[in-house]
Formats: C-alpha cells, structure tokens, sequence
C-alpha cells in the first residue's frame, strides 16, 4: 500500500467515501444508517515503526513504499503519531547520532504510547548487544523519561519494564490497561475509547452473561464485565492473558473468567465436544449467556464460530475487515439481523474501516 497522504483538509471527504462504501456494501442486509466515529486528523496512532536508514554518520528514520520497496522514504516527521511520539522522535534521533553504542547497526525503533502520556521505546539491531549499549540506554531512558527495550537476535535487554499503563475516564469509570511490548494493542486510542462506549451502549439491558472470544488484553472485556452478571473471556496469546489478568485486578472486576483458549476450542466445549483441562473448574452449564462478544483478526469468525453465535440472542460484533464482516452476516443472516451498526476510523488517510454491527435474533429464528 502507497505511504498515506496525511491532509486534514482532505479527511471529511475521505471518511465519507469509506462510509459510503460500508453502507453500499451491506445495503442488502437492511443495515440501519450506521453512528459515524471520526479520527482526530491529526496525532492519533498511539502505535509506529520506523526503519533507520544509516547514510554516512546520520541515521534517519524512514518508511518504504510498496510501489517503490527498495528507495527509502526519508521521515523527519510523521503528523499521524500521537503527541508523546511526535515529541520524542527529534529527541531520540539526536541523541542515538550523539551515542556511537545505541547508533551502531540499529535496524529499526518502535514506539508505544499511552493516552495518559507514557512512551516506550524498542531499539532493534543487527549485532549483539553488550554493556556499552545497556548503560547508553539507561541514560537515554532517564533523559527521555521513557521505558526503553533493546532487540536483537535471540537477545531481548528491559531498561525499567516491558510494559506501560494505560489510563483513560469512560461512562464516569476509570479504566486501567497494562500494554506489554509486542502485544497487540488499539492503535488510535481516541477511536477506541469511542468504540467502548458504543459496545457499552449496545448491550444496556441485556441481562444475563457474556460470552467473550478473542479477548486480548481484556480491553472491550473491562468496559462490558459490570453490564453483566459473568462474564467468559477467551483469547490464545500467552502475554495477552496474563495483561487481561493483571487489567482485572487493577480495574476491580471481579465477574470475569479468563480461560486460554481459541474460538474453535470454546465452540467445541459449548458444544459437548471433548473435555479440555483449561476449562476444569469452569462451570459451562451455570452461565446463562445472552450476548456473544466477538472482535476477530482479519480473517473473521471460522465455521464453527458462526455455527456456535446462531445460538445467542445477541451478537456484539466488532470487525477490521468488512468482507469478511459480510461473509460471516450473510451466513448469520437466516437467523440474525442488524439491529444496530457503527463505523470507526482507526485508520485515516487508508482504505481500512473498523465497523461494529449488533445482530439480534429474528423471531421466526
């Protein structure tokens, strides 16, 4: 995909055209006119990569085309990343040029934020890192007021913590997220506050239990658990797990059930199928589950996952791929109907579109 053209003034216009693809798209499933969510125009992504293009003594940081892969796009900065990043970028630049153990072979940096103002750095190399490096790196993380970590291969060096905790006000509640480096987390945190409050409005009233897949670090999971009585969680990811665990305890939720499982896995245990020792001590038959939660990766929901969401009165359904969004409908759409939908632009300047749609249970069904 060519490198975004990132112009405020073109924004409006772009979301519209994205929006009216959606609903174009899903005309045929009698889609309600869908709660529109913008993106700031400007310092939203939370999230950003850069290679470090090395010409001589500078190192700069750059991005690639994929119309043109081998010519490096050189970055003196970037107006999508988020304050904290777009901060730190000049800062670091100069002081890996001034620092020859951080400069030398760096490949790559990561940057993680939080909207409560913490940054992460990740250092990515091509040799080995040695003392020289650690101490160069502590004093960067006290100058930058940052949590800094380096890489390279087989060889993973923590200045601080791997992690950072993410703070923000919803519905008058204060939700606590610890963010591991390298796991997967929303990217524009803006929109993704306004997603959590959308989900939170969809399921007002309808009681019973919620039976989440695709869980992650537990971040829809902590703003649904006090709309319900319990609350089953799923997700695959080990370090995933364990921030959803830690998420828990810091934001007092104390109505969820955490188990590691994928969603093939859960769909065979609701289903009869054979016993799994991750699930001892979990009582299926004790949960009353009105409402399926659903926030798949790309590839959207398996057979056996929509054979197993034609049993709820409810599907919550968040996706990052319409097509597949459409194909899982379509195969839903004997039994369910959009009652609700709603668009969100995680990604602005691109052709992607988050969208959220509520399925109910058709009478007849």
């Amino acid at each position: 995909m060519p490198l975004p053209s990132i112009n405020p003034a073109d924004y409006d216009h772009q979301l519209a055209a994205k929006v009216a693809a959606f609903k174009a798209d899903f005309a045929g499933f009698g889609l309600p006119e869908p709660l529109v969510h913008a993106s700031a125009p400007l310092h939203y992504r939370l999230r950003a990569e850069f290679r470090m293009w090395h010409e001589g003594d500078r190192v700069d940081y750059a991005m690639f085309d994929s119309d043109d892969p081998k010519t490096p796009v050189i970055i003196q900065d970037f107006p999508a990343v988020a304050a904290p990043i777009a901060q730190a970028m000049p800062v670091l630049r100069e002081r890996l040029m001034a620092s020859e153990p951080l400069k030398r072979k760096i490949f790559q940096v990561d940057f993680l934020a939080t909207l409560s103002g913490r940054l992460m750095i990740c250092l990515v190399y091509h040799r080995p890192l040695d003392e020289a490096w650690e101490a160069a790196a502590r004093e960067l993380a006290t100058a930058m007021d940052a949590q800094i970590i380096g890489r390279s291969r087989k060889q993973k060096i923590v200045v601080g913590q791997d992690w950072l905790l993410e703070e923000f006000e919803l519905d008058g509640r204060l939700l606590r997220y610890q963010q591991i480096e390298g796991s997967f987390t929303q990217p524009n945190g803006g929109v993704n506050r306004q997603m959590l409050g959308w989900a939170c409005h969809q399921v007002e009233g309808a009681g019973g239990d919620l039976l989440e897949l695709y869980c992650g670090n537990g971040n829809f999971t902590m703003a649904l658990a006090p709309r319900f009585g319990r609350v089953l969680a799923t997700e695959v990811s080990k370090s995933s797990v364990k921030a959803a665990h830690y998420n828990l305890e810091a934001n007092g939720v104390g109505n969820v059930t955490m188990v590691r499982m994928s969603s093939d896995e859960i769909s065979d245990a609701l289903a009869g199928g054979r016993e799994y020792k991750r699930m001892q001590g979990v009582d299926l038959p004790g949960y009353d589950f009105s409402t399926l939660f659903v926030d798949p990766p790309r590839m959207g929901l398996d057979d056996a996952t929509v054979a197993l969401a034609r049993r709820f009165p409810n599907i919550l359904y968040i996706s990052c791929n319409p097509q597949t969004l459409h194909a899982n409908v379509a195969a839903l759409a004997d039994t369910h109907e959009i009652r609700a939908a709603a668009v969100f632009d995680q990604f602005p300047y691109t052709h992607h579109l988050e969208c959220g749609l509520l399925l109910t249970r058709r009478p007849e069904a």
